[in-house]
C-alpha cells in the first residue's frame, strides 16, 4: 500500500527521483516496471506495472462508440507512458504529460494505495485549500457511516 505526500523536484531534463521506501516497494511489486498517465482531475498517475494492467484491459474493452468512454480511453490509455525506474530511481516524465499536468518544479507525489498521484504544488495547494475552506463537506453515499 503506497501511503504519504511528499514534495519532490522535477530536474531540468524532467526526471522524477522517486522517494526510496517507495522505490523499494516498486521495485519488488514491478521490478521497477511502472506506467505514468493522465488523469482527468488534471494530475498524473502512477501505477506499478501489474496494477495497471487490469485497469488498462477493463478501459480498452469500452465501447468505442460512445462518446464519453472514447475520450476517457484517449486520456486515460492513449497518454500512459510505459517507464521503468533508472537506476538511481528515477522516473522521466514526458513533455506532453508534463505539459497535461502543469508539472513545472515542485510537484507533489501522493499515495493512493495501489497507485500514486503527482500533482503541480499550485494545483495541490488550491485544491486542499478548497477543500478546507468549504467547512461543510457533503460526503458522498459510500461514506456515510465512516468514521476515522
Amino acid at each position: 500500500m503506497f501511503s504519504g505526500a511528499t514534495n519532490l523536484s522535477l530536474d531540468v531534463k524532467g526526471r522524477l527521483a522517486v522517494p526510496a521506501k517507495h522505490r523499494d516497494a516498486l521495485l519488488v511489486q514491478s521490478a521497477g516496471n511502472v506506467v505514468l498517465t493522465a488523469h482527468p482531475h488534471g494530475c498524473l498517475l502512477l501505477y506499478p506495472r501489474p496494477a495497471w494492467e487490469p485497469i488498462e484491459a477493463k478501459l480498452t474493452g469500452l465501447s468505442s462508440f460512445n462518446p464519453q468512454t472514447s475520450a476517457i480511453k484517449r486520456m486515460i490509455v492513449g497518454q500512459a507512458d510505459h517507464l521503468e525506474l533508472d537506476a538511481t530511481g528515477r522516473l522521466l516524465v514526458n513533455p506532453v504529460l508534463r505539459k497535461f499536468a502543469k508539472l513545472d518544479k515542485e510537484v507533489m507525489f501522493v499515495g493512493q494505495g495501489s497507485h500514486f498521484e503527482l500533482w503541480d504544488i499550485e494545483a495541490w495547494d488550491a485544491q486542499l485549500a478548497t477543500l478546507m475552506g468549504e467547512g461543510n463537506l457533503e460526503l458522498p453515499a459510500e461514506l456515510e457511516g465512516f468514521s476515522l
